[in-house]
């Protein structure tokens, strides 16, 4: 367990020791998932409604808000039941944010705030394409929403009120991952990547980053062989926990579990303590280019 996770015996998000900042810094830009097993993100009794697979609406796996422009997807919920569910998220987005500041603070300044979601739906037995069946191991990649030079970090909470774990894979390091799958990755073509902006395709310009990240990420979701082989642990996150970690490094899966609040923040790689450990700086190193 001393090589995937690094836990903090903390139960808020208010304040670290010096020492402890470092050893979390260490660990996410390492690859390790930084734990916090007893800090539960607090849910009010108007607010227990949520707590049902009838949240979702029936053409999304997870309810998405944006804390920029605060809209609100993926529910059928209207009036009030709508309002307070914004206002759920919104509390959790915030909550997660006060958390990176406080644990992170060298990354404050830098970090970018992206989409909160709530995934009321149990994940084990979801029919998906393998691009997207996320109990594949996998490193986080988007196809329409290139993070060009960013990192992709996250902050998870489990809050299934039945004592129900959200169970995941972690799997080898990134090297080993890019070791294996870039040998096989397509070319880079940047006249493709320009096409895919102009018709929209993508949000915005595909770096070589972004292209050579999602030929990992699919080639290792397709990769069965893989899947059963490859050295990997299973880890219960218990109701009531709160992780974070580098989605874009850290090999996962999640197998099973209901009810989870996830926050996605995106930081440059320069801002990091040590940038020579994202995959970034991996990749620039096989393929031998810049890539952004």
């Amino acid at each position: 367990m001393v090589d995937y996770i690094m836990q903090f015996a903390h139960s808020t998000n208010a304040q670290f020791s010096e020492q402890e900042k470092n050893t979390a810094i260490q660990s996410l830009e390492s690859g390790k998932v930084v734990l916090f097993p007893n800090m539960p993100f607090a849910i009010a009794d108007d607010e227990n409604f949520i707590l049902s697979s009838k949240t979702l609406d029936t053409k999304s796996k997870n309810v998405s808000f944006n804390m920029l422009n605060q809209q609100l997807k993926g529910t059928n919920y209207e009036f009030a039941q709508r309002a307070k569910l914004s206002a759920f998220m919104q509390r959790f987005a915030l909550s997660a944010q006060t958390l990176i500041e406080n644990l992170l603070p060298q990354y404050t300044a830098h970090l970018q705030i992206g989409r909160t979601s709530f995934r009321p739906a149990e994940i084990k037995g979801r029919q998906s394409s393998y691009r997207k069946d996320d109990t594949r191991l996998h490193v986080d990649a988007f196809v329409s929403s290139p993070v060009q030079n960013t990192r992709i970090l996250r902050v998870f909470c489990n809050v299934n009120p039945h004592q129900i774990p959200r169970v995941w894979h972690l799997g080898e390091p990134f090297a080993n991952v890019a070791d294996k799958f870039l040998p096989q990755a397509t070319k880079y073509n940047a006249i493709i990547a320009k096409f895919l902006q102009m018709t929209k395709i993508t949000k915005s310009y595909r770096t070589g980053y972004d292209h050579y990240m999602l030929q990992l990420h699919d080639k290792m979701k397709k990769d069965m062989d893989y899947q059963n082989n490859v050295e990997k642990i299973r880890f219960d996150f218990m109701p009531g926990s709160t992780w974070v970690v580098f989605t874009d490094q850290v090999s996962h899966a999640a197998l099973s579990g209901q009810y989870l609040l996830e926050q996605t923040f995106y930081l440059p790689v320069d801002a990091m303590q040590q940038p020579e450990l994202s995959p970034l700086k991996k990749l620039e190193e096989m393929v031998g280019d810049y890539l952004v």
